[in-house]
Formats: structure tokens, sequence, C-alpha cells
């Protein structure tokens, strides 16, 4: 996606990525937990978030670091970013800021971070080594990354399925799940840890972890979908209404295959790489 259509999808998803925020946090709780850990932030660090979203795991980072750190919050959607500046005033986090940039262009300070992570945004960049350098470029020596992604489309079904119906639906071909830009694009083997050495880091890491996604039902994961999901909506948009109703109950009923007597439990694999400067 370039870089205006993702800015405005994103726009368009802000709202409802922040009303699903209590979902969001259950799910990604713990592996954000460990991303926050094997970016090795302390108190007092200066911490910049790429792609930051709504900004829950920016609150997360200001209470690691504390009132004598810094957090930047970065992220190319205004509209996203104006939630994640609410949300850390509501949580009394007086020492994030907000910046809007490009995650490959971040325009701010050589040097100057102690840690950097990024929570399932580097994926989405047309050039993700560009990202990777750029966000080397604003650590200090030593200082540490950690990058969250999905895994592959055989370990994350309900990715899979949600992309391969919204794409029939648009009649538009298959893609190849690794192209860049994907939700799925880094979930190669190695891949990642490749690039991170590339773009100069080093003492790389990947971890694996799993995170399926607990909701009473299937509808409510639709909801979140309908709500908050702009890679899947930005392919539906082009269908009328009738249409993209269609769409959704198609995966909808795809869906259903991960109900339980507990609740709906959608699997999800994540990648978590590390690597410092």
């Amino acid at each position: 996606m370039d870089q205006p259509n993702t800015q405005q999808a994103w726009d368009r998803a802000a709202a409802g990525w922040n009303r699903h925020a209590p979902a969001i946090r259950r799910w990604l709780e713990v592996p954000t937990d460990v991303m926050i850990r094997m970016a090795g932030v302390q108190p007092g660090n200066r911490v910049v978030d790429v792609a930051a979203g709504a900004g829950d795991q920016t609150i997360d980072l200001a209470r690691v670091v504390g009132p004598n750190g810094r957090v930047v919050a970065v992220d190319l959607s205004p509209g996203v970013l104006r939630h994640a500046a609410e949300n850390a005033k509501a949580a009394g986090m007086a020492h994030v800021e907000t910046h809007r940039a490009d995650a490959a262009d971040l325009r701010l300070p050589a040097a100057s971070f102690d840690a950097a992570v990024c929570r399932l945004g580097l994926m989405f960049l047309p050039d993700p080594l560009a990202g990777l350098r750029e966000i080397r470029a604003v650590l200090a020596p030593g200082g540490r990354f950690c990058s969250m992604v999905f895994a592959g489309p055989e370990v994350n079904p309900c990715i899979r399925i949600l992309m391969t119906t919204a794409l029939r639906h648009a009649g538009l071909p298959p893609r190849d799940p690794f192209l860049p830009g994907g939700l799925l694009s880094l979930g190669r083997p190695d891949a990642l840890d490749g690039l991170f050495r590339q773009a100069g880091f080093f003492n790389v890491a990947t971890t694996r972890i799993e995170a399926p996604f607990h909701l009473p039902a299937t509808a409510d994961y639709m909801a979140f979908i309908a709500d908050a999901a702009a890679p899947i909506l930005q392919i539906l948009a082009p269908l009328d209404a009738t249409a993209r109703t269609a769409a959704l109950a198609d995966m909808a009923g795809q869906l259903d295959a991960f109900q339980t007597k507990a609740g709906w439990v959608g699997p999800n694999s994540l990648l978590l790489t590390t690597g410092q400067r």
C-alpha cells in the first residue's frame, strides 16, 4: 500500500481501533510485555514507539520509563495519533509525546533514543529495510530495538482467511503473502533476522509467541474486523454495502471453525525480533 492510501485507511479505522482497545490489550498484553523487555527498556530511558497506533503499548512504555523518561509515539496517521495523545493524557502520562512521521523517515534526531519498539507495524512498510535503518539511526550506541510482526500464513489461519476472502470478493487475484507491505509479509522464517543484520543491528534474535485472540463469539471478532482492520477494509472499500456485507458474512462462516464451548479462540502466532545498535 502506498503512503497516502495507508494513512487514509488507518485514519478511517482509528476510532474503531481505539474502541476495541480493551480487547486488543487482552490479546497482546503478554507479547507486549515481552517486547518491552526484549527492547531493554529501563526507568529513565528515552524510547520511540514506531507505528504506535492508539498508544496502548505507549502507555506501558511510559509506565516503565517513569516520569524521568520520555516516550515518543510515532505514527503515519494523525487520526490514530489523536487517540494516542488523548489516551496518554487520560492515563496521566505527561512524558508521552506524539509525532506524525513515516517509519522510513522518522525526522527525529540521530542517536537520541535508548530503545525503540514497533508493535505490528513493520510488516506494513513497503521497504522494511529502509525502516530498520531509520530506526537504528535514531538509537544511541548500544540501544536496542524490538519489533513484533505476524508469523507466516500457515500459523495464522484467521488472517489467511480474511485476506483470501477479501481479495476474492473484491475480484482481485490471490497475493503472495510475503510481498512487502502485507499483514504476513515478514513471517517467512529467518527473514527478519537477515533484515536486522543488513540494517546494521547485531545481537539479533527472534522469538515466536503464540497469542490466541479470545472473544465470546465469532461475531465479536467480525465486529473488530469491520471496525478496525484497515488492511482488510481497504481491499473491500471499492465494494458497495451489499457486497461488503456478503464478504464479511463469508469470512464469519469460515471463522466459525474456531468457536469453542468456552468462546471464540482465533490462533495467532507472532515473531518478536530484537537487535542492538
